[in-house]
């Protein structure tokens, strides 16, 4: 099944980037660029094994925010493409980028509710003895940011000894200069980086002030699992 779906949607992908790309405006390309987010954003929460009325929201949100400055200040601030629509590089870097916050947002959101659920009873016993709602919540968040960011990280660390990442092999395939794929490839990085640090943390503080209501009570009763 997952063979003959990426199958299809690689092959509808490359008829539609086709069209795109032969076009000159920006509105197709900000169109694309919002349902792949929003994509990105369901299959972070369809992840999850605990849920919320508005996580999906929350992690459109996340996605969109995060994806969308990170791209936007690479292609605008240090590629200088120009025009900066140009979906030759826009859609390829922002296509990277969702799939990598995808997984920071799934494992951190899953990590936080299921924290959550399991030390309820620790943390209302913290917000009964006077401890705010940030105080009861601030080692959940902080362990939750440090799963969403394990995959990244794994990855940097092992860059250039243990794999050769996608962009710079594609680029080596088609003949450009060691050098060049590397300075592409270590931007690219950084972007990946940054944008899952931006999702991950943005995502969680949504699901931080949902779960934690401004009198400084937890509201276990919004937790919903999806297990059978």
């Amino acid at each position: 099944v997952a063979s003959t779906r990426m199958v299809v949607q690689l092959l509808l992908v490359g008829f539609v980037l086709q069209s795109v790309f032969a076009l000159q405006t920006p509105l197709p390309v900000i169109g694309i660029g919002l349902v792949m987010s929003a994509l990105a954003g369901i299959a972070a929460v369809r992840r999850t094994h605990r849920r919320f009325a508005g996580v999906y929201w929350d992690s459109m949100i996340s996605v969109l925010g995060s994806a969308f400055v990170v791209t936007g200040a690479a292609v605008v601030g240090i590629l200088d493409v120009s025009p900066w629509y140009e979906p030759q590089y826009t859609i390829p870097l922002l296509g990277m980028v969702l799939g990598n916050i995808l997984s920071g947002i799934s494992l951190a959101l899953d990590r936080f509710m299921e924290g959550v659920a399991r030390d309820a009873s620790l943390i209302e016993s913290d917000l009964a003895l006077g401890a705010r709602r940030w105080e009861a919540a601030h080692p959940l968040i902080n362990d939750s940011l440090r799963t969403g960011m394990i995959p990244t990280i794994n990855s940097m660390m092992v860059m250039g000894v243990v794999s050769l990442p996608g962009m710079m092999t594609g680029q080596l395939l088609a003949g450009a200069a060691p050098t060049d794929a590397v300075r592409y490839q270590i931007v690219i990085m950084f972007m990946i980086a940054a944008a899952t640090a931006l999702g991950t943390l943005c995502v969680i503080l949504l699901a931080f002030r949902k779960l934690f209501n401004a009198r400084h009570q937890l509201c276990i009763g919004l937790l919903q699992s999806t297990k059978h």
